[in-house]
């Protein structure tokens, strides 16, 4: 079994959207059965909290159905557990190393690491652009799933 977890700050925005696409994919592929999928944020802030409403509507624009989500943060049994670490930006990689050290490096990642263009997926919180931010996160969730198969 190939566990992948996804990271990003608050667990509301982009981790769940990638975890999501992510396991569309996999779906679609039939390849369901080999993967154990999840996310999680670096911080407390958003604990409980659903997924943001524009990511919500941008899932339902796009026909993608989804279970709900309440954010909460990565544990460092999960960290142990999990073979990849994935996370939506640099921030979240010096955040989960704050929280526990560089122990993890060896399965932390960016996202867009699996892609022709690496660097941080857009973070639609700042922005509004959740465009733009779906787009880095479907090229990078078929990068990963590519190397993956």
């Amino acid at each position: 079994m190939i566990k992948v977890m996804f990271i990003c700050h608050g667990n509301i925005c982009r981790s769940p959207l990638a975890e999501i696409v992510f396991k569309k994919m996999v779906e679609d592929e039939g390849l369901s059965y080999n993967f154990l999928i999840d996310s999680a944020a670096t911080s407390r802030e958003e604990i409980g909290n659903p997924i943001y409403p524009p990511v919500r509507d941008l899932l339902r624009r796009r026909g993608v159905s989804y279970e709900p989500h309440y954010a909460r943060q990565v544990t460092r049994e999960e960290m142990e557990e999990f073979d990849y670490i994935v996370c939506m930006e640099r921030y979240n990689v010096r955040n989960l190393e704050r929280l526990f050290g560089h122990d993890f490096d060896s399965k932390i990642s960016l996202l867009l690491d699996y892609t022709s263009k690496p660097g941080d997926v857009a973070d639609p919180w700042y922005s509004g652009d959740f465009e733009t931010t779906w787009n880095d996160v479907n090229e990078g969730c078929r990068g990963l799933l590519e190397k993956l198969k």
